[in-house]
């Protein structure tokens, strides 16, 4: 089981970016998948979930409104558009799928002036 986190990069406030997990080693279309974010000095929190068939997505309320999360099962890759980047949105981001820890290193989202 592979996933790897690209995508982040650093960026003024009120900026996008659009992280990617591309993923292999196991049937992607079978998990409902997340992305988590872990903020320096701080745990991990979940950040956003999308079902297996990508209908229904589910949001942290500090995120609602400005992010969205897709997937492409055809592409075994999930996707975060961040959208009116904060300050505060600075963290390590992580794809994970359902029942699982993320696996990856993580995508480094920098949002600063």
């Amino acid at each position: 089981v592979q996933l790897v986190e690209s995508g982040g990069g650093m960026v003024q406030p009120g900026g996008s970016l659009r992280l990617s997990c591309t993923t292999s080693g196991f049937t992607f279309s079978s998990y409902d998948m997340s992305w988590v974010r872990r903020a320096p000095g701080k745990g991990s929190v979940w950040v956003s979930t999308i079902s297996t068939g990508g209908d229904i997505k589910h949001y942290a309320d500090s995120v609602k409104g400005r992010f969205a999360i897709s997937r492409d099962n055809a592409k075994n890759t999930l996707y975060l558009q961040m959208n009116s980047l904060k300050p505060e949105d600075t963290a390590l981001y992580f794809c994970a799928r359902e029942g699982d820890l993320p696996r990856g290193r993580g995508t480094q989202v920098t949002v600063s002036s």
